[in-house]
């Protein structure tokens, strides 16, 4: 099994290095093109159809680019698409979802002291929230309702904010900031393989046979695209949040959450409003740094921990119930709790630590034998923790971790 473990957290490597190429690739077309959009200019003398122009200079080279609001009278003989980058970044970042949260449910998607749920009733919640937000969101934007964006997006900020409060309430807290990112991820996805895509094939096929494109479907698509435009920074946020639980970890993780979506739309419209030639919104990034300072004061508020957190009784998986029951396992906490509990604890004792990193506590027996995976490929296979070797753990020490991980796992 140990082998097995070494191979599942490379495969987890690799699939986190492929989101996180593939994101940039998606990110980087958005923002050009959205960029482009706004700063098109207009002459009299423009062709039919044309909204704009734009001259612009990279590598050496000059790029004059015209944009036509329905479509050219014909059809160019090549047509680039911008659509993989989209489903590329969503499949590699759901892969990251199967293998990490639903692969290791136990230790971090579910929470008994938060939400005592069986392991396959909760990835089908998760699966079902990812679903379900996109049909709701979908149905909103097709209706009258929709047909005002600013309301509508003022409404989706508002369901958003519920999203991240029933999240942080049925998940850990890790686990429901990273759903909150796969949740806006998958609006924006669907955007792109449902909406924008389809309607402008349906405009291709059109010019294609003859016939003058509907305007409608250019709009349709410019709603859905300005969304995912203003979503875009909190779905990295999330993305990152996994590694700091001064965010995700707190009484107010979901004020937080709340929080960066706004953050996210005031840094867009400065942007915005610079590429569309409209001014300098300086004001923007005041009103972002005081809301990023307003987060910082909410996480120093400590999370409220039940009595079974308070007491460090986690609740043990199969395996990690046999790493306790290993006659080595008594040898390892004494390790563990010498060399990792000064900084993993409720009230870290290491000069510079206030919290414990990432969350993760090492106090018990109990909580030992849960991270057992972690500390195994940290601390036993490599020499990851403690950082620097800040506490002096020996070799020999290493050596007791990994051989007490390999056996149990060699006879489960």
């Amino acid at each position: 099994m140990n082998d097995y473990v070494i191979i599942w957290d490379w495969l987890e490597f690799a699939v986190r290095w492929l989101h996180v190429i593939t994101a940039i690739a998606w990110i980087g077309s958005s923002f050009y093109f959205i960029a482009l959009d706004l700063g098109l200019r207009q002459r009299p003398d423009l062709p039919e159809g044309v909204k704009g122009e734009e001259w612009q200079v990279h590598g050496g080279g000059f790029y004059h680019i015209r944009k036509y609001m329905v479509a050219p009278e014909a059809m160019p003989e090549h047509l680039t698409w911008f659509k993989w980058e989209s489903y590329a970044t969503w499949l590699s970042g759901f892969t990251m979802l199967v293998l990490v949260y639903y692969g290791g449910a136990d230790l971090f998607l579910v929470n008994p002291n938060i939400w005592d749920i069986p392991i396959p009733e909760a990835i089908l919640v998760s699966l079902a929230s990812l679903a379900i937000g996109w049909i709701i969101y979908d149905l909103i934007c097709k209706s009258k309702f929709g047909n005002d964006n600013r309301r509508l997006m003022i409404f989706l900020y508002v369901v958003l904010v519920g999203i991240a409060w029933g999240y942080t309430h049925m998940f850990t807290g890790r686990a429901a900031f990273l759903h909150l990112g796969a949740f806006t991820a998958t609006i924006m996805t669907a955007n792109v393989f449902f909406i924008i895509i389809p309607n402008q094939k349906i405009v291709v096929a059109d010019l294609k046979a003859g016939r003058v494109p509907d305007p409608k479907y250019g709009r349709i698509a410019k709603q859905r695209s300005t969304h995912n435009n203003y979503l875009t920074l909190p779905v990295i946020f999330f993305m990152l949040s996994t590694h700091y639980p001064l965010a995700f970890a707190t009484h107010f993780n979901w004020v937080i959450a709340a929080l960066v979506f706004l953050i996210g739309v005031t840094i867009r419209h400065y942007f915005n409003t610079i590429h569309a030639r409209k001014g300098q919104p300086n004001w923007t990034w005041a009103v972002a740094a005081i809301l990023f300072i307003v987060m910082a004061w909410l996480s120093s508020e400590p999370r409220v921990l039940t009595k079974a957190e308070a007491d460090g009784t986690v609740k043990l998986s199969a395996f990690a119930t046999k790493l306790a029951a290993s006659d080595k396992f008594s040898d390892v906490a004494d390790v563990v709790m010498g060399r990792c509990s000064m900084c993993h604890a409720r009230d870290p004792g290491y000069d510079g630590i206030h919290q414990a990193p990432k969350g993760v506590l090492l106090e018990t027996e109990s909580e030992i034998a849960a991270r057992g995976r972690q500390i195994y490929l940290e601390a036993g296979i490599s020499h990851a923790m403690p950082p620097a070797n800040a506490s002096f753990m020996e070799p020999a020490e290493r050596k007791l971790i990994k051989a007490w991980f390999e056996e149990t796992a060699s006879g489960a």
